[in-house]
């Protein structure tokens, strides 16, 4: 692999060095022989690790290493039964004493089997640098409180898709030390080794340079539902070439994957093909690399049918024509998957049916949606699938005419998971859903998609609070005291082997912007 060329495996190299921390630690750490630097995994765990042993003493006290937001609820969590009842914030540089709090709440933690308790400094918003200290626990890693503190890692992980952009010259004045010429410009071939298409375009998901049809609609689904449910915090000035051109840098990043999506779709049948595969034997610089397509399939099918028909719904006011371009391809993916399977009570069917009557109202898109209603298993298949959740949000916030009964229905289920996911967190002594499990990111990421989802409709404080108590266990307040977002804090996922980064995932990424969107 050539050294400047990026892919999602070295995405957390850029991350946040506006935000990071600086200065000594203040934890009892000795054993730095650990802390050196460690090669990144060769592959991209699509499930990230929080369940091993962490071989570097940490504190007993956690924090966000990142930080915290000045006027937001601040609250750090002690570990442990011998511990004193009052703690101090001290600032890093000259240890002076700027708050004292009292240790309150020693709840039992039965997933962890030990007793924790808090300590909330919300008072405390004047912006620096500081560490908590307790007389029996010690210290904590350091933190910040300022301002905005989550603006420029919002920012730079929507960024990360630019980095990661295939057939683009990715340019210094953006990508600093990640620019490079662009990649893979030549035509593709085909299966059959004979045919050649242009392919050129999208964004490589994983260290080896592949796009892939199904998995680019997730993760552009995903970023365009955050940017439906908060559209005041999607700036045009991320510092991509697009910026300050009038339109979201978000939705002009979700049409580069457009753009791709549209060349991956068969002319003659409107059947989509499903990958644009990096050929890598005897290669070392993947950039120059053929690229072999992959055959059509149903699934990239109607993906691309629903996410073409979201992106459609959402481009018209931007560029009508386009998205009329747009909502005819995925009307013939419809008509393509339709033909060729039986759809039973596929949830990607619903979602592509939703999208699409919301954007055209047409009854024979309504029709399918009626008889995914009458099914017995639609309300569970919305609870639990992530294609038909997606479509039922869709349903309930479209123009046309709708089911009341159905949208009552799919409103209740809602608002009973998001007070269930509420009341995991409030009785956590993390304040989060769960701290352990094989699936615990997968988990949490789809449990905050609906609280977000769910605070849009109707605005709760607490579901705010809740998210935010989420970033923060993703950024140090966690069982290990790791932050497994940026790579420049303490005690980061890049001083394990066997940790990596939520922002070497584009599909956490994607979810974790929905969470950032909301604490703008």
């Amino acid at each position: 692999m050539s050294g400047d060329y990026y892919l999602f495996k070295r995405a957390t190299a850029v991350i946040l060095m506006a935000v990071m921390l600086t200065g000594c630690s203040k934890a009892e750490t000795e054993n730095l022989e650990l802390l050196i630097e460690q090669d990144q995994p060769e592959t991209v765990d699509p499930a990230l690790d929080m369940s091993y042993e962490v071989p570097v003493d940490t504190p007993e006290i956690l924090i966000d290493q990142c930080g915290y937001e000045a006027d937001s609820e601040k609250v750090a969590v002690f570990r442990g039964t011998d511990i004193d009842g009052t703690f101090e914030v001290r600032n890093l540089e000259t240890d002076e004493v700027v708050y004292v709090g009292e240790v309150r709440r020693s709840k039992y933690n039965k997933e962890l089997e030990e007793y924790d308790s808090c300590g909330y400094f919300t008072e405390l918003t004047t912006e620096g640098d500081y560490y908590i200290y307790n007389r029996t626990l010690g210290s904590s890693y350091a933190f910040s409180i300022k301002e905005n503190i989550y603006s420029d890692m919002f920012d730079e992980a929507g960024k990360i898709f630019y980095l990661n952009r295939c057939g683009y010259t990715i340019m210094e004045q953006y990508a600093g030390e990640n620019a490079h010429a662009a990649c893979h410009v030549g035509n593709a071939y085909l299966e059959d080794k004979t045919t050649q298409i242009d392919v050129t375009g999208g964004w490589h998901l994983d260290e080896k340079a592949n796009r892939d049809v199904v998995d680019g609609c997730n993760i552009a689904q995903n970023l365009l539902l955050a940017y439906e449910l908060n559209k005041d915090v999607f700036s045009d000035d991320t510092d991509i070439p697009e910026s300050n051109d009038g339109i979201a840098d978000i939705l002009n990043e979700v049409k580069v994957e457009v753009d791709w999506l549209l060349k991956m779709q068969d002319e003659k049948t409107g059947g989509v093909y499903a990958s644009a595969l990096t050929q890598q034997s005897g290669i070392t610089d993947l950039s120059n690399a053929d690229v072999e397509v992959t055959p059509i399939t149903m699934e990239a099918t109607i993906s691309f049918a629903a996410l073409l028909a979201k992106f459609s719904y959402l481009y018209q006011s931007i560029d009508s024509s386009f998205a009329t371009d747009c909502l005819r391809a995925a009307d013939r993916a419809w008509k393509c998957y339709s033909k060729n399977e039986n759809a039973g009570n596929d949830g990607r069917y619903f979602q592509a049916a939703a999208e699409l009557y919301r954007a055209t109202g047409s009854s024979t898109y309504n029709s399918v949606l009626d008889t995914f209603f009458s099914q017995d298993g639609f309300i569970e298949g919305f609870v639990n699938e992530d294609a038909t959740f997606l479509g039922g949000i869709t349903y309930l916030s479209t123009k046309q005419d709708v089911s009341k009964t159905v949208c009552n229905e799919m409103m209740s289920v809602l608002l009973s998971s998001a007070e269930e996911i509420a009341n995991k967190a409030n009785n956590s002594t993390f304040f989060v859903t769960s701290c352990l499990g094989e699936d615990l990111l997968d988990k949490m990421f789809d449990d905050l998609r609906c609280l977000t989802v769910t605070n849009y409709i109707i605005y709760n404080h607490e579901y705010t609070t809740i998210i935010e108590n989420h970033i923060h266990f993703l950024m140090g307040v966690n069982p290990d005291a790791i932050n497994y977002v940026t790579d420049s804090t303490e005690n980061s996922y890049a001083l394990y082997e066997e940790a990596n980064s939520i922002m070497s995932n584009p599909v956490y990424i994607s979810k974790f912007m929905i969470m950032l969107s909301v604490v703008q």
